[in-house]
């Protein structure tokens, strides 16, 4: 391939991948914006069920799956159109099989039904039949890609999330009424499964064979770490949301989740950043420079800390003016949630997943994954029995720092680069101390100066005081 060639393959690349950024911004958009709508629309007792409906089934998508759709991406660009096939019709035969497990799980046929889901068992079929098409149609949201048809992948995601946002706004603005909720969500994933099975009808057809069992060891075989990783991974960062949603009202827990919103907020922020520096990062490993490879990555990571710690002290300063002016008072008791997890994400700003990748550490990944859920569970549990509501989210915020302290070391072994050089702890430490000052500044103004006046001026003057306290400081670095 001459120079031009490569040329346009890498615009080529480019454009699919702004592509699919921008379909993913828009369904995270929504999936942001819908919450602001139910609240207003829904008392706190029916939020509270959306809410555990979707966490439930959060759960079922990191369990259920098991990384089978993700794997594909393995199997059929090396595969022939019949292979292809083959491994598309059992990837549906499993997911088929596993989201009926998950169906009873979740259903009042279950004798061990947990206590917490008791409050969606008056759905009746409802919800384990939404939870058997979605995980079966999970398989949409990557095949398209995977077989490089972009534009596809896009109008089917874009069509479902706004189909979904928008139907689930709809009946809730119009009757508030979950089963009608429920209804239309079984109606959106009957359109994704529509979909899935015109593409598979158009481009792979459903001849035999339909199974293979040597392939399908195979396929397992592939599969089963990452599918046992990943599940680890999402259980690690729901856990506190099951400890809120044993412990408390259905109210409780629909402000709990609320809060738990902030940590979606952070990593699209630092997935930008990782994502611009990763492919140099990969370059320099392949080259085997690790000290240059941990060079980047602590420049990344100060850049994120220098615009994140002030995002996180004007949250912590103002959680309750947030709370209330987007999700509305009823929910302020978010607020003090929000404020730990606020602590734990600052350990955040230390982003070490990406050198762990490049450093092929997955089954570490893994061991610290199933370390940390077995010491988080039991703290969140520990922390709302004795502190309340806030006191449940204190097992996702230790978790972070163990997390950090346990990669820091493990990298140390790997790459021979000490702590102390991994990262620039100087500079990380003088952005978090300017952020605790200019955070300390907003709220003065914000709560004294204007404690009087309207939210949106309270959070607009803290902000600006916040602003220009750590904007003085930072000038030089902010500017580009």
């Amino acid at each position: 391939m001459n120079a031009a060639s490569k040329a346009i393959a890498a615009q080529g690349l480019a454009r699919r991948a702004l592509s699919l950024g921008v379909v993913k911004a828009f369904d995270q958009a929504l999936q942001f914006l819908l919450p602001i709508v139910l609240v207003r629309c829904l008392d706190a007792h029916t939020f509270g069920e959306y809410r555990l409906l979707w966490l439930a089934i959060g759960t079922v998508m990191a369990l259920a799956p098991f990384s089978m759709p993700g794997a594909l991406y393995y199997f059929l660009p090396r595969s022939d159109p019949q292979a292809r096939r083959l491994y598309v019709h059992q990837t549906i035969a499993f997911l088929a099989v596993t989201g009926l497990l998950a169906a009873f799980i979740v259903s009042p046929l279950n004798p061990w039904m947990p206590k917490t889901l008791e409050p969606l068992t008056k759905y009746g079929a409802l919800v384990p039949v939404f939870v058997a098409l979605w995980v079966v149609c999970v398989l949409l949201d990557f095949l398209p890609t995977i077989e490089e048809r972009i534009p596809l992948q896009a109008y089917a995601n874009i069509s479902v999330a706004a189909a979904r946002a928008l139907l689930t706004a709809g009946a809730a603005w119009l009757t508030a009424d979950m089963g009608v909720i429920l209804w239309l969500l079984v109606a959106v994933v009957l359109l994704k499964l529509a979909l899935l099975i015109g593409y598979i009808q158009r481009f792979h057809g459903w001849k035999r064979p339909w199974f293979s069992g040597p392939v399908f060891r195979g396929q397992i075989h592939y599969t089963a770490p990452f599918g046992v990783s990943s599940a680890a991974y999402v259980l690690r960062g729901q856990a506190d949301q099951w400890v809120a949603a044993s412990l408390f009202t259905l109210h409780s827990f629909a402000a709990f989740s609320i809060a738990a919103i902030l940590g979606q907020v952070v990593n699209l922020f630092r997935q930008s950043v990782v994502e611009a520096f990763m492919p140099s990062m990969s370059r320099l490993e392949a080259a085997g420079e690790l000290k240059s490879m941990m060079e980047m990555n602590a420049r990344a990571n100060a850049m994120v800390g220098m615009l994140l710690f002030p995002l996180l002290g004007f949250v912590f300063a103002f959680a309750e003016d947030i709370v209330t002016l987007i999700y509305t008072a009823e929910y302020v008791d978010a607020a003090a949630v929000m404020r730990v997890y606020v602590i734990g994400m600052l350990a955040l700003v230390v982003e070490l997943n990406s050198v762990l990748q490049l450093l092929r550490q997955g089954m570490f990944n893994l061991s610290v994954s199933v370390i940390i859920l077995a010491v988080s569970v039991p703290l969140s549990w520990l922390g709302g029995v004795e502190l309340g509501l806030a006191g449940a989210a204190i097992g996702s915020a230790v978790a972070l720092y163990l997390d950090r302290i346990l990669v820091l070391r493990r990298i140390t072994a790997v790459t021979g680069v000490p702590v102390k050089s991994q990262q620039h702890w100087a500079s990380l430490a003088r952005h978090l101390a300017w952020s605790v000052i200019a955070t300390l500044g907003g709220w003065l103004v914000g709560h004294h100066l204007f404690a009087g006046s309207p939210i949106l001026l309270r959070l607009a003057m803290g902000g600006a005081a916040l602003a220009a306290v750590y904007g003085a400081v930072n000038w030089k670095n902010l500017k580009p």
